[in-house]
């Protein structure tokens, strides 16, 4: 009898023993697959994609920093597109200009009213007349801020008789404000100015 008691316990403790292990590897288990499941939700959210002409294109996701040069050259590449690409059309002329107002300060805006002063948008429309802008190169200084930065790009005024090319060089300053749906880089162009716009060459059509 004390033989059978003692053959019950030693298969209890056995038992008690298995089932320790067995919770303690559930546990183990459980917590691996809580953590395999966050690091791939974690991972899933820095990826993104972007369906263009059918085609998934994959995205990845990155802190500001990480982006600033390229987001500072891309706003001035933006406002200096909308400010000189212009067409014989009072509303194209008017929507491009305020989309390019909300980019700078008030150095831009008084660049727009001293052109309007002087009649070019006037010259633009009455004489069918298009403006078409393409960067050369931007130079944005990051080591110092506010961002210095200039731009080189090339100007052509399409006339129906000829083309004009112009040499286009601008500089200012860049500094951070909030993004917004009119200024998505989150920058603001300041003390901006015109320091070269001169003739290159005029073709014939």
């Amino acid at each position: 009898m004390f033989q059978k008691m003692k053959n019950i316990d030693t298969a209890f403790r056995h038992i008690k023993a298995f089932s320790i292990v067995f919770l303690a590897g559930c546990a183990v288990m459980s917590g691996y697959i809580v953590f395999k499941c966050y690091q791939f939700v974690s991972n899933s959210q820095q990826h993104i994609y972007i369906l263009a002409n059918g085609k998934a294109l994959e995205a990845f996701s990155a802190g500001r920093k990480d982006n600033i040069p390229v987001e500072a050259r891309d706003h001035i590449r933006m406002f200096h597109f909308y400010f000189f690409t212009l067409d014989p059309d009072e509303k194209v002329i008017q929507a491009n200009i305020t989309k390019a107002l909300y980019m700078a300060d008030n150095s831009a805006e008084r660049m727009y009213d001293d052109l309007k002063e002087k009649g070019y948008y006037g010259d633009i429309i009455s004489g069918n007349i298009s403006q078409q802008v393409s960067v050369d190169s931007i130079h944005v200084d990051m080591n110092t801020y506010p961002y210095p930065f200039r731009y080189y790009a090339k100007e052509k005024l399409i006339r129906a008789t000829s083309i004009v090319t112009r040499s286009l060089i601008t500089e200012g300053t860049l500094r951070n404000v909030s993004r917004s749906d009119n200024n998505p880089h989150g920058f603001l162009i300041e003390n901006w100015a015109v320091i070269q716009n001169q003739d290159l060459k005029t073709e014939n059509r």
